[in-house]
C-alpha cells in the first residue's frame, strides 16, 4: 500500500483560505466520513444538523461552514462554502494518475491520424482517420474515435467510449465508461405510412473542462452541431438529442432527456429523470427539480418544479380521478360564475 503524503492544516488553508481554528501542526492525509474517520483524516459538515456528530467523530479536523459554534472540540477550517472546500482538498489528496505514455501493442491507428507523443492509448483502442490526439490524452481500452474528430489536452476517454466521426472533445474532459457521442440523432420523416430516415450530417462539439457520466449517449446534430458548453457536468445515463445546446457550466443528474433543438442556459442544473421538450429555450440561471416535464420555454431564472408529489396507491388513484375531471369541473365553474353574473345584473 502506497504511503500517503501528511499535510498540516496551514499547509491546507495557505493553499486553499479559510480560518483555521485549533492546532495548526495536525496532519492529515485523506478525506472521510465522519463515522469512518480517523486520527489522519478530515471531514467536513455543510448542514448545522450533522454538528453534533462531532462528538463522535475521530477525525483530526474538521471543514466548517462560517456560522459552525467555535466549541466542537476538533481542530478546524471555516470557511464560506464547505463543500467546495472539501472538494478542493480531496483533490489535493487524492490527484488524478499521471498519463503514461504509449500505445498498446493492440491497439489500432491509422496512418493519417496525429496523436501526440505524451498520448496513451489503451488496449483494443481503434483511433481512425485524420484523428487528433493532443498532448497528455488517455484514451482508454476497448475505445473508439472516429474519422476527422479530435480530443484536446488532457482529456481522459476511460473504457468503451464511442466517439463517432466528425466530433470535437476540448481540453481537460473526463468522457466515463460506454459514453457514445455523435451517434445519429432521432431524425426520421413519415411519408405514406413509413419512416424517412434523415441523414444526420451535423457533429457534436464539445468545450474545455466537461464532465460526461457512464453511458450517457449525445446525439450529432441533422445539419449543424449539437453544443456542449465549458465545464458542463453531465451524470449517468442522460440523452441528448440531435442539435441541442447546453450552456457553459450547467449541471445534469442522471436519466435525463432533451429532445432535438433544445437549449439550455449557462448555469442551470436539471434534476434526475427531468424531460426537456424539443425546440424550447431554458434561460441561464434555472433550476429544475427532478422528474419535472418541461412542455414550454422558461425565459426567468429560478426554480421550477412539476412533480406530482406521492402518497398511497389508494388515494393517488383517488386524486388521478378528480385530476381527470379537473377541465370540466373548470367548466362548470365557468358556466355558474357566468350564471351568478347575469343573475346579480337582472336583480339591480
Amino acid at each position: 500500500m502506497t504511503r500517503r503524503k501528511l499535510f498540516r492544516l496551514d499547509e491546507i488553508t495557505g493553499q486553499f483560505g479559510g480560518t483555521l481554528l485549533g492546532d495548526p501542526a495536525i496532519r492529515v492525509s485523506q478525506v472521510a466520513s465522519l463515522t469512518a474517520a480517523g486520527a489522519t483524516d478530515i471531514v467536513f459538515i455543510s448542514q448545522a444538523r450533522y454538528l453534533g456528530q462531532l462528538l463522535q467523530t475521530k477525525a483530526g479536523a474538521a471543514i466548517l461552514g462560517a456560522d459552525a459554534p467555535e466549541a466542537a472540540g476538533i481542530a478546524r477550517i471555516i470557511c464560506a462554502n464547505p463543500y467546495a472546500y472539501f472538494a478542493r482538498v480531496s483533490t489535493l489528496f487524492n490527484p488524478a494518475a499521471a498519463t503514461v505514455a504509449g500505445t498498446h501493442k493492440s491497439a489500432v491507428v491509422d496512418k493519417s491520424a496525429r496523436v501526440d507523443k505524451t498520448a496513451s492509448l489503451g488496449a483494443g483502442a481503434v483511433v481512425g482517420k485524420k484523428v487528433r490526439i493532443g498532448k497528455r490524452v488517455r484514451i482508454g481500452a476497448g475505445c473508439f474515435v472516429g474519422e476527422e474528430s479530435s480530443i484536446g489536452d488532457d482529456s481522459m476517454l476511460h473504457s468503451n467510449v464511442s466517439v463517432y466521426h466528425g466530433c470535437r472533445i476540448g481540453e481537460r474532459c473526463i468522457v466515463h465508461a460506454g459514453v457514445v457521442i455523435g451517434a445519429d440523432g432521432f431524425g426520421i420523416a413519415r411519408e405514406a405510412g413509413k419512416w424517412q430516415k434523415i441523414p444526420q450530417i451535423g457533429g457534436v462539439d464539445i468545450g474545455n473542462d466537461v464532465e460526461i457520466g457512464a453511458n450517457t449517449t449525445i446525439d450529432r446534430g441533422t445539419l449543424e452541431d449539437t453544443l456542449i458548453g465549458d465545464g458542463v457536468k453531465l451524470d449517468n445515463q442522460i440523452q441528448i438529442a440531435h442539435n441541442v445546446k447546453i450552456g457553459a457550466h450547467t449541471a445534469i443528474a442522471a436519466c435525463v432527456g432533451i429532445a432535438g433543438s433544445a437549449t439550455i442556459g449557462r448555469n442551470c442544473a436539471l434534476g434526475g429523470a427531468a424531460m426537456i421538450y424539443g425546440h424550447i429555450t431554458i434561460a441561464d440561471n434555472v433550476s429544475i427539480s427532478a422528474g419535472t416535464l418541461v412542455m414550454k420555454s422558461l425565459v426567468q431564472p429560478g426554480t421550477y418544479t412539476g412533480v406530482y408529489p406521492f402518497s398511497t396507491h389508494q388515494r393517488w388513484l383517488k386524486n388521478a380521478a378528480q385530476l381527470r375531471n379537473l377541465d370540466e369541473l373548470a367548466e362548470r365553474v365557468r358556466t355558474l360564475e357566468a350564471r351568478l353574473g347575469k343573475d346579480k345584473g337582472n336583480s339591480q
